[in-house]
This record gives C-alpha cells, sequence and structure tokens, in this order.
C-alpha cells in the first residue's frame, strides 16, 4: 500500500491530552473517519455552507490563468495537495492540465485513506496516464517528509479554505514549513475564505439539517467505538460562535450536565461540569491586508489573488521567494 500510516496510538494520546487539559479540547482532525467522510461530503451541499460552491466556481472561471504560470515554464512538475478529500474541485485543474497533456504527478495528502483510495481510483477511471501518488498523514508530517521529487518544480495546493482550522501563529507556522519544502520560483494556491457579514459565516457552521453538528459529535462517537469509551452523545450540545474581530469561528460541545465519562483504553474517567466545553475546531477567516502580511512574513509574494463576484472566498497564489 502507498499510503504513509500515522503512528498506532496517536489517537489515543491526543484524546489524553485533550481531555485532561484546564481547557479542554479534541483535535478536528479526528472528525474524520468513514461517517465523518460521509458526514463532510454532505455539508459540502448544504446551502449554507457556501465555501464549497465559491471556491468551485473560481476555479472553474480561472484555471487556465492559475495554472499559466507552472505550464509556462514547460518542465515536469510535483501537483502536491495538501488535504485533498475527494478532489472535487481539484479535478477541475487536474482535467485542464490533462488536456495541455501536462508532464506532472499528482501527490494528494489526506489524513483520510479512506477518501485518499476513492480519489485515486477515481482519477484513474477518467485519465489514463495520470501519475498519482496518495500520502495519508497530517499536514507537518508530509511537509516534512517531503515525498516528492525534489528536482522538479512544485505546485502546491491548499484548497478549501484548509489553511483557517488553525489559529493565526499555528497558520504562519504551516505556511513556513510550506515555503520550507519550495525552491525559490515554485508555487502555492492557497484557498482563503474571507471575513464577512457574521450570520452568514456563522450559518455555515450551525447548519439548519444538523449536519454540521453530527460532524462535530462524530468524534465522540469514534472515541466510544475506537477506545472504549462510553459518552452519550445526548449530553452534549453542539455550539459554534463567531469573533468578527480576529475572524475565527469557533466550535464546541458544550456538556449539558455534570457527568462522568470512562475511557477504557486510557484506563481513564473524565468529569465534565455542567455547561463546560470541549473545543473542536476553528475555521479563520481573513482579510486583503491580513494576506498580503502573512505571504510577506513565510516567504512569499502574492502573484494574484482570483475571487468571486461578492468577495466570500479568494484562492491565492503565491510564489516562493
Amino acid at each position: 500500500m502507498e499510503f504513509i500510516l500515522k503512528e498506532k496510538g496517536e489517537f489515543a494520546l491526543d484524546v489524553q491530552s485533550g481531555l485532561s487539559a484546564p481547557n479542554k479540547y479534541l483535535l478536528s482532525k479526528y472528525f474524520y473517519d468513514h461517517r465523518g467522510d460521509e458526514l463532510f461530503q454532505k455539508i459540502m451541499q448544504l446551502p449554507e455552507y457556501y465555501l464549497t460552491r465559491t471556491e468551485f466556481s473560481i476555479l472553474h472561471h480561472n484555471y487556465a490563468s492559475i495554472l499559466a504560470p507552472i505550464l509556462e515554464m514547460q518542465h515536469e512538475f510535483n501537483l502536491v495537495e495538501l488535504g485533498a478529500g475527494d478532489g472535487f474541485k481539484t479535478k477541475i485543474l487536474i482535467e485542464y492540465l490533462e488536456s495541455e497533456k501536462a508532464a506532472y504527478t499528482y501527490y494528494p495528502i489526506d489524513i483520510s485513506g479512506n477518501v485518499l483510495a476513492h480519489l485515486k481510483q477515481s482519477l484513474r477511471d477518467k485519465f489514463e496516464r495520470i501519475q498519482v501518488h496518495p500520502i495519508q498523514d497530517i499536514y507537518r508530517n508530509a511537509l516534512a517528509g517531503q515525498l516528492w521529487d525534489h528536482k522538479r518544480r512544485t505546485l502546491l495546493l491548499f484548497l478549501g479554505a484548509n489553511i483557517g482550522n488553525f489559529v493565526l501563529e499555528e497558520a504562519k507556522e504551516i505556511l513556513k514549513l510550506m515555503a520550507a519544502t519550495l525552491g525559490s520560483g515554485d508555487f502555492a494556491l492557497i484557498g482563503f475564505d474571507l471575513k464577512k457579514d457574521p450570520e452568514l459565516i456563522l450559518g455555515a457552521y450551525d447548519d439548519s439539517q444538523g449536519v454540521t453538528r453530527d460532524f462535530n459529535l462524530n468524534i465522540l462517537t469514534r472515541i466510544n467505538k475506537e477506545l472504549g469509551g462510553d459518552f452519550d452523545l445526548s449530553k452534549f450540545k453542539h455550539w459554534p460562535v463567531y469573533n468578527p474581530v480576529n475572524g475565527e469561528c469557533r466550535s464546541y460541545l458544550v456538556s449539558l450536565a455534570d457527568q462522568e465519562v470512562r475511557v477504557d483504553a486510557l484506563a481513564a474517567t473524565f468529569h465534565f461540569k455542567r455547561a463546560e466545553a470541549i473545543h473542536t475546531e476553528v475555521s479563520k477567516k481573513y482579510d486583503k491586508e491580513e494576506l498580503n502580511q502573512l505571504a510577506e512574513e513565510c516567504g512569499f509574494e502574492i502573484i494574484h489573488n482570483f475571487q468571486d463576484d461578492h468577495e466570500f472566498f479568494t484562492d491565492s497564489l503565491w510564489k516562493k521567494r
């Protein structure tokens, strides 16, 4: 199998750390098992979740301009993608690359082996000549490992506003790691969700059908199933909040009662006070000034910001200095 497997026991260790912290937290990367993957696919189809369809539109209308700088070099290159998922939007770029008979190898990176397997098969079914090498890992490990051809130029994709899953200082760390994997003159295409009407933003994380609620609660289901937990999901409420000052939309699971939760794999019991919160996710929104500062500080120059007509979202093409 081509996948790079995450370290055994990492889930248990991270759950122990998060639930033992003074302010409890669980890492959002653990939303994604088979059920979590299915729920996220549903989220992307929700009317409130503007991010996917907006970015899809940007890529659909600008794919040739986005890819022009890397194709103009007329060399083989690496197409590396952090958080590839099912490749729904990336396939717009790949279809154009295939039509241009571009010479490249695609390295999709994701925490979920399930989605990587489906992505690889779907691409090989559609594009006979495509070279696909999936990497199952978290971003930091994948960037540190650099399991792609260093002698080639690279276009690194970080779509879907996944950079927003990190607070600002963590985002800078990831972007600097990205820069460290790239040579001078290489490119990165990064999706940023932009600051806008707070009600619109909050709705994307608090949908009327409760799919995002179930997505967050799935992390407790995973603990129950994989680590022998006894979480009663009915005793936790999903609660997202948006801060328009720093642009952070944060999601929590709030305990509705004083309760004890046992996790057998950790040989531990965790106490939850009534109204105590578990932080599960952050999604930071940016403005254009912040993008300029990020690029400058992390070793890039901005080539172009590709935006939708409403300026909800941007796919920002950066060049490594």
